[in-house]
């Protein structure tokens, strides 16, 4: 099976200031994080893509356009379905104590915790208070497939990979360890930023030599490696794709590395007006994310 090759190296999505409306793009300075770019208010210029993020026959056209309000890569419309890995690190395994599991651990996400670059992430009223709840953050790897992959050899599996964005698994450690099913926990609505670019499988040859950080109100808690994944990328699609067909649009948060906020002592977490910086190298850029606690009153709590 040939790998996917697409026209555009690094692809994001934004509204544009041209025309108000949501367009694809190429940026067209090759080296702007364009998510530090969008935090700091700079200029963001990017060649206009013609089609789908989804279709590899999507081109780069000459058309520039002004970025005003950049958003996730992918809309949760493109989005088949957001499949995680837990515990897929060996420096995460060893600080949770924990040992390595034997296979990936699997869980599943809805599209609506999905949020954008400099979108806000909400704690809801059912995880409040964040002392108790304990919000955590996650700087993660994320696959994005394009092309329908079924029982791949992970000889192949790469060739199924459209390319790779980045996310933070925001996670709400009381609901989480206090069952083993994990959807819950890490599934609340605008909860997970995804992005800010998805660069191309051919930028990104080996996916297990990308620098991944955090860091939360300036100070730096994570700073990792996919190189320390229990599970590379091969293994991981490979795995995932045994028996169950992964869909173009299907995308694979890999886990996270070590310094996590819960098993520090005392623990860090995520709490209202924190500001909370994820970081991949290799093109991908950065996602910075205001945290907000829901206000109101709570319906039902469990």
């Amino acid at each position: 099976m040939a790998p996917i090759r697409t026209q555009w190296s690094r692809l994001i999505r934004f509204v544009a200031a041209e025309t108000s409306r949501v367009h694809i793009g190429e940026p067209i300075d090759s080296k702007q994080d364009v998510g530090l770019a969008a935090a700091k208010g700079k200029p963001i210029k990017a060649y206009e893509i013609i089609g789908s993020a989804l279709d590899p026959a999507a081109h780069v056209s000459t058309n520039i356009l002004t970025v005003a309000k950049l958003l996730t890569p992918l809309s949760r419309e493109e989005i088949k379905v957001v499949r995680c890995l837990g515990l897929n690190y060996s420096d995460h395994a060893a600080e949770a104590k924990m040992a390595k599991p034997a296979f990936p651990i699997l869980f599943f996400k809805p599209v609506t915790s999905l949020i954008g670059p400099l979108a806000t992430i909400t704690i809801p009223k059912v995880a409040q208070p964040p002392k108790e709840h304990l919000p955590d953050y996650e700087v993660e790897l994320t696959i994005v497939i394009g092309k329908p992959a079924k029982n791949v050899s992970e000889a192949e599996a790469l060739d199924y990979v459209l390319g790779y964005t980045g996310a933070n698994d925001v996670s709400f450690r009381k609901h989480q360890l206090a069952v083993s099913q994990w959807g819950f926990s890490k599934g609340f609505d605008n909860t997970n930023p995804l992005g800010p670019c998805l660069v191309s499988n051919q930028l990104i040859p080996d996916p297990q030599t990308i620098p991944l950080k955090a860091t939360l109100n300036d100070q730096v808690v994570q700073n990792g490696t996919t190189a320390d994944q229990i599970f590379n990328v091969r293994q991981t699609v490979s795995f995932l794709s045994q028996g169950t067909t992964l869909e173009p649009g299907t995308i694979i948060l890999t886990g996270t590395p070590k310094g996590v906020g819960f098993v520090r002592n005392p623990p860090i977490y995520l709490k209202d007006g924190d500001k909370i910086v994820v970081w991949l190298g290799n093109g991908i850029g950065t996602l910075v994310n205001d945290v907000k606690e829901e206000k109101g009153t709570l319906t039902a709590k469990l």
